[in-house]
């Protein structure tokens, strides 16, 4: 096991020291366990919610109100379970010292994109290549 890594509370990624070293690994993957902790939470109360609405409505306009709340609820858990399988992915890439660059092209992502979006698995050039690439391929 490693050693912890000690992290200020005010710790933010900085340009101008080395690209993942320990520190802003242990800022990533503090930052993503606690949003998979979040989700995981939010999961239990939409199911929670759920299993509640799962009464008789007898009113059909009711019904069909509750009907349609509950197919959001189950798309929107859908995604987040989607999401934490992403963050379990950037946890392994953390474990197995990948984390941070491009799959595509083996460049580091910017500490920026990492810090907005920490599941980044592309540089932002090489994200828009791959999406512009996608919407050609949909359009044939």
């Amino acid at each position: 096991m490693k050693p912890e890594v000690f992290l200020p509370d005010d710790y933010r990624p900085a340009e101008d020291e080395p690209f993942m070293n320990e520190r802003q690994l242990e800022y990533f993957r503090r930052k993503l366990i606690s949003w998979k902790e979040e989700l995981l939470e939010q999961s239990a109360e939409t199911l929670e919610g759920l299993q509640d609405s799962a009464r008789s409505v007898p009113d059909i306009a009711d019904r069909a109100s509750e009907e349609t709340d509950r197919a959001l609820e189950l798309r929107t858990r859908d995604r987040q379970r989607k999401l934490v399988s992403k963050i379990d992915s950037a946890l392994r890439r953390i474990d197995n010292g990948e984390y941070g660059y491009c799959e595509m092209t083996g460049e580091p992502i910017s500490l920026k994109r990492l810090d907005a979006r920490p599941i980044a698995t592309m540089t932002l050039e090489a994200q828009e290549k791959h999406e512009r690439r996608e919407r050609v391929h949909r359009d044939e």
